[in-house]
């Protein structure tokens, strides 16, 4: 079927021409507003003072997402919305990581703001097709497909019943369908986003953005993860959003500077090619060449973050994974990446499910899958990760969320909470991959007990508690969410730091905010609340600003300058901190420094938190973490590392443990943790410009300029 074909055969709903005009210095300098319900399609004006106080990419979409929504919006009412934005760098490809986008919508997991990042195709196209944001709202009557084309300079809405549902499927027709006949380069400028099966009957879908692979001729994914972005996508009964562009390449993004951006490139390129073999090998592993690392500083989540290591970690260590993934090609998600690191595994034959005996390619696992889909349900087989992380893909579940939600249910099996009667006969013990694999085909059937487990850890606790099978207390302890978004997959008992870094989040404990384990637990490099507290204040700003401008995280520090440890901070990475200061000057002909770049992240991070507090949240309270994220919950936990509590006890409680009980140790060692972490929270509240309520200062958001009326209306009362 042509693209003349669809049409042809397709109801158009509603249609609107625009005016193509370049892009410049980074913006098209207008968004682009969908209600599927209504129809309606309407353009906006991206204000310059827009551009100075939010920047691009999840600025834009909290920005657009607050002015549209309400304090009491739920997820699945008609006016909560989905927002992509690329941000003023995304669509370059003179510089590795130029590609990502940031989605927005209010979380059905959460009911605060989700942000996730992506990559794939999607976000530079939106821009070259002309907009700087999308923002949709409503819910169709229908199953509608949503179509941008550049070429032809409109945007369309047909209805879609007749499309697959599952995302490699549907993706795969779609790139047939809107490429140029008899072209198959084309298929290169067209990208499709989708969620899938499983995305209709839980809360943990997510979005899949596709590009066209042309060194293997094959539709490839990438995926926004997390808070249930794709399940918003198909309440509002969305089967795709397609765009298709001219052409990618060259000077697209009108920069100012083309020439100093090409510079800073090249010297990444070759930073990559002389030193990643020796450092992350991102090239050959991907992220996947952290799994033994972790095993082997005990942070590897091993049966619902009980343990941090396991023997049998070998059978899952980078090497193995290397052997799997397809080598030397180019596996950047967007053109022009260097680091290559969206790996795939090539021709893999399913054993179960409705594909069973299709030979597929498989994206990733990356380092998280090869433990949510994995390790945390004490499954040490590639095969069952490999298959896990394909079905998750095209059914539109979040693997980091699935693998926690997988954990939480088989301790809570093993502990007699759930049984063989309670989840319809399958027996969910850790290590169980037969009965895993079959729990995540019934998320996507919409049937048994997968309807249960895809509502996630936070809903899970309380269904279990309110049929009385177990105690709330020790699922609390147990089940790993913060604000009601599942853990991503790092162990941080013994990195105070790194449990702020995960229960400070504004949207949940995901570790794009700030990855502070080494830095904190193994090299000792911020031993005081002081310290932490600075770290935790400038990691999460600077990370913050990735999502603004439209840059991939990885290449910032997953490969260093070879000097870099001899600089005075090497923690920040001094040098690449600077590349990205050059370039975002040579995009927007703007004038800021390293500090600039903190501001302007300050400015959307308090943006944010305020946007959760309008929503009935963002307060101290919603920064409490599960205890099992701080220190030992189960006597078998306590004892599995006892030589070291028992030291800490000596040495840092000034507790003597001899002739004490398990019991008695573990209440004081809670009781000293659980302290320390209320001291971080003062500690990093102070640093940030909040009370100790955690609410942001009118005086701190004078200073960063975002003292509007409409945030100091949320948090005068609560000063």
């Amino acid at each position: 079927m042509t693209s003349e074909d669809f049409k042809k055969s397709h109801t158009l709903l509603a249609q609107y021409p625009y005016r193509w005009a370049p892009i410049d210095k980074g913006y098209n300098n207008r968004s682009i507003y969908i209600n599927v319900g209504d129809r309606v399609i309407r353009e906006k004006v991206v204000t310059g003072e827009m551009k100075e106080k939010f920047i691009g990419g999840k600025g834009f979409d909290l920005r657009l997402l607050w002015n549209a929504t309400k304090p009491d919006t739920k997820w699945n009412d008609p006016e909560n919305e989905i927002v992509i934005s690329g941000g003023p760098c995304c669509g370059i490809t003179q510089y590795s990581g130029s590609g990502k986008a940031i989605c927005c919508t209010i979380s059905p997991q959460t009911d605060i703001v989700v942000d996730s990042n992506v990559g794939g195709f999607f976000g530079p196209f939106l821009k070259f097709c002309g907009f700087d944001a999308l923002e949709i709202q409503g819910k169709s009557d229908r199953e509608i497909l949503i179509l941008f084309e550049e070429e032809r300079e409109i945007i369309e809405i047909y209805e879609a019943s007749d499309l697959p549902s599952d995302s490699h499927v549907l993706a795969e027709q779609l790139h047939d369908i809107f490429a140029n006949p008899g072209n198959e380069k084309d298929k290169y400028n067209v990208s499709v986003v989708s969620a899938g099966t499983a995305a209709d009957h839980s809360l943990i879908g997510m979005l899949n953005f596709s590009f066209y692979d042309i060194k293997r001729k094959k539709v490839r994914l990438k995926q926004a993860g997390r808070g249930g972005i794709g399940s918003v996508l198909r309440d509002k009964k969305i089967k795709a959003i397609v765009a298709h562009v001219k052409t990618i390449g060259g000077n697209r993004n009108n920069v100012v500077n083309l020439e100093a951006i090409q510079e800073r490139g090249r010297r990444f390129n070759k930073e990559m090619r002389e030193l990643d073999d020796k450092q992350c090998e991102m090239r050959s592993k991907g992220t996947a060449h952290l799994t033994h690392i972790m095993n082997d500083y005990d942070l590897l989540p091993v049966h619902n973050f009980k343990f941090g290591s396991h023997p049998d970690a070998y059978k899952i260590r980078g090497d193995v994974w290397k052997s799997y993934f397809t080598q030397n090609v180019p596996d950047g998600c967007w053109v022009g990446c260097n680091m290559a690191c969206a790996k795939g595994v090539d021709n893999y034959e399913l054993r179960t499910g409705p594909y069973k005996g299709d030979k597929v390619i498989v994206d990733g696992p990356e380092y998280e899958t090869t433990s949510s889909l994995g390790s945390i349900a004490g499954i040490f087989n590639p095969d069952f990760t490999i298959e896990a992380n394909f079905y998750c893909d095209t059914y539109g579940i979040c693997t980091i969320s699935w693998g926690t939600i997988l954990g939480f249910v088989m301790e809570c099996f093993e502990n007699g909470i759930l049984n063989e009667e309670r989840t319809g006969g399958l027996n969910l013990n850790f290590g169980n991959a037969d009965a895993a694999m079959d729990l995540l085909h019934q998320v996507s059937r919409g049937e048994g007990f997968g309807l249960i487990a895809g509502q996630g850890v936070r809903k899970m606790k309380k269904i279990f508690s309110e049929k009385g099978w177990g105690e709330l207390s020790f699922m609390q302890d147990i089940g790993m969410e913060n604000k009601g978004l599942e853990y991503s997959q790092y162990v941080s008992k013994e990195s105070l730091a790194q449990q702020g870094g995960y229960a400070m989040t504004n949207k949940g404990p995901q570790h794009d905010e700030a990855w502070l384990i080494f830095m904190d637990m193994v090299n000792n490099q911020i031993p005081t609340f002081e310290k932490k507290a600075e770290a935790l204040h400038y990691f999460p700003m600077f990370r913050t600003w990735f999502g603004l401008a439209g840059f991939c995280k990885l290449p910032w520090n997953d490969v260093e300058p070879e000097d870099n440890a001899q600089t005075s901070e090497p923690a920040k990475v001094p040098e690449h901190v600077d590349n990205y200061v050059t370039i975002f000057n040579a995009v927007t002909g703007a004038n800021i420094d390293k500090q600039g770049i903190i501001r302007q992240s300050e400015r959307v991070y308090n943006f944010q938190r305020i946007f959760n507090i309008r929503r009935g949240y963002g307060l101290r309270k919603h920064d409490a973490q599960p205890y099992r994220a701080c220190g030992p919950v189960t006597k078998e936990e306590y004892e599995s590392r006892a030589e070291r509590y028992d030291k800490q006890l000596i040495e840092q409680v000034g507790f003597d443990p001899a002739g004490k009980s398990t019991e008695e140790k573990m209440k004081v060692l809670r009781q000293y943790r659980e302290n320390r972490y209320e001291q971080l929270l003062d500690a990093v509240y102070e640093r940030r410009g909040w009370t100790r309520n955690g609410v942001p200062k009118i005086e701190h958001l004078k200073a960063l300029g975002m003292d509007l009326p409409e945030l100091i209306e949320v948090v005068a009362p609560l000063q």
